[in-house]
């Protein structure tokens, strides 16, 4: 059972706001007495951990149901009626008894239909590189983007759906006169709105097109997620919609980087083939610390030199002279529009180590030069190439930053070494850069790091 779309719309006002749920009524079927997921309350004392065990899970379940495509609540880990409700239609839509509370097997298979949803459009959360605000991005329907000063732009390769994160300066701006501005731009009819002090959301048509945008305002600054799509689309935007509302952190919390950067135990990371006899361009920190460098089907690998400016290094696989090194031919004016290749970390392909091809835009910001949607976990070390197939770089993601407040930890960014820098590092350690175009995934490897 689909809801309306304006229906569906109404958890957006739920989102961010701070009132509580009001409590869930008794369900009009007594729950099974097997092992389950607790959806409301039994009046028992708990420990705060085992509270915050269940509320995780509630939160879980709720975001599940609303890919599915039957809920429209708050994602919040609340018990409800709403929640209650939904869980009774997936299981009447299951044909099983609907008693308000999921059995292990029903969980399982929610959690299933749900992942698949979010794999068939490739939902991923990133980082804005130009505001630092957080969003989740349907990636797989997007092929491109665009980003400026005032914001950055992705869309699907027909203009189907179209998502945009701007930001203007605008002094003493409220939710309200920020939300009154987005009204008034041409075309737009509002069919639903909700202005509350610290956000605003609408909603309604454009066009033959559909539109959702959620906002907020800061120091006189204004940062507005915008979502059109065709209305052909609904059926797979409207669980997208809501799982970007919910997804949406226009201002995170000031981070600071807490002592060093953490690493895990096992990293993996690209490598580029620079020479025929087994010298590798990587990244410094994917390669730092390890008690052990192994590139599969070689063997080990030692790091024979590095270039902590740049976070450059460079690792020699012994015994080997047939690699096919990167054609870094030197190219003309830098593109925007570049191909991240490289290898995924495992995690990210059921284990495979296939070489795979992720669409970025180039932009300077201050001293560096940001690659936007970052790619994923593996990318570090990763051959960026533009348009015309030529050498532009190598990307590296940042280490990972805590926020000050929670502790928790906020992904990588995605930035970009300059084939110059490439070059001049490669000079530096009497490699010669490799002349020409060549396949370029063909002269990629996995780098794996082992560390104590």
């Amino acid at each position: 059972m689909k809801l309306p779309f304006a229906t569906a719309l109404m958890m957006t006002a739920m989102l961010g706001s701070a009132a509580a749920q009001s409590p869930a009524k008794p369900s009009d079927s007594k729950p099974k007495p097997v092992a389950t997921v607790q959806i409301r309350p039994n009046g028992v004392a708990t420990p705060d951990a085992a509270k915050a065990k269940e509320q995780g899970e509630r939160l879980s379940i709720q975001s599940d149901l609303a890919w599915v495509n039957l809920y429209n609540g708050a994602i919040n880990g609340e018990a409800s009626d709403r929640l209650v409700a939904a869980i009774k239609t997936f299981q009447k839509n299951h044909k099983a008894n609907a008693t308000g509370t999921l059995t292990p097997q029903e969980r399982s298979t929610l959690a299933a239909e749900a992942k698949k949803l979010r794999d068939n459009v490739g939902w991923t959360v990133v980082t804005d590189p130009l505001t630092g605000s957080r969003l989740g991005l349907p990636k797989k329907l997007l092929t491109q983007v665009i980003s400026d000063v005032n914001g950055t732009k992705w869309s699907s390769a027909t203009g189907a759906i179209q998502i945009e994160l701007a930001r203007r300066k605008e002094a003493g701006a409220t939710t309200a006169s920020a939300a009154d501005k987005e009204k008034k731009a041409a075309g737009r009819k509002v069919t639903y709105s909700v202005v509350k002090p610290d956000y605003f959301v609408l909603a309604g048509g454009q066009g033959l097109k559909k539109f959702y945008i959620r906002g907020q305002t800061k120091n006189d600054e204004v940062r507005v997620l915008t979502v059109l799509y065709d209305q052909a689309t609904e059926g797979t935007m409207t669980p997208v919609t809501v799982a970007m509302s919910s997804a949406f952190n226009p201002f995170p919390t000031l981070i600071t980087q807490v002592g060093p950067p953490p690493r895990k135990k096992v990293e993996y990371s690209t490598g580029i083939v620079v020479s025929p006899d087994g010298v590798i361009l990587a990244d410094r920190q994917a390669t730092e610390a390890c008690d052990t460098i192994v590139v599969p089907a070689y063997g080990n690998a030692a790091r024979i030199a590095s270039d902590r400016a740049h976070e450059l290094a460079l690792l020699h696989i012994y015994g080997v002279n047939d690699l096919k090194p990167l054609g870094m031919v030197s190219g003309g004016t830098a593109k925007p529009q570049v191909s991240v290749i490289g290898i995924a970390d495992p995690q990210n392909q059921a284990g495979r180590s296939a070489v795979t091809s992720h669409a970025a835009v180039v932009t300077p910001v201050g001293t560096d030069i940001t690659l936007s949607p970052e790619p994923g976990l593996g990318f570090s070390g990763a051959a960026v190439i533009d348009s015309d197939g030529k050498f532009t770089g190598m990307a590296r993601l940042k280490p990972a930053t805590v926020a000050e407040s929670t502790g928790a930890l906020l992904p990588a960014q995605a930035l970009l070494v300059s084939a110059d820098i490439v070059r001049e590092f490669l000079k530096t350690n009497d490699v010669t850069a490799p002349s020409g175009q060549s396949d370029t995934k063909a002269s990629l490897l996995r780098v794996i790091c082992i560390r104590k």
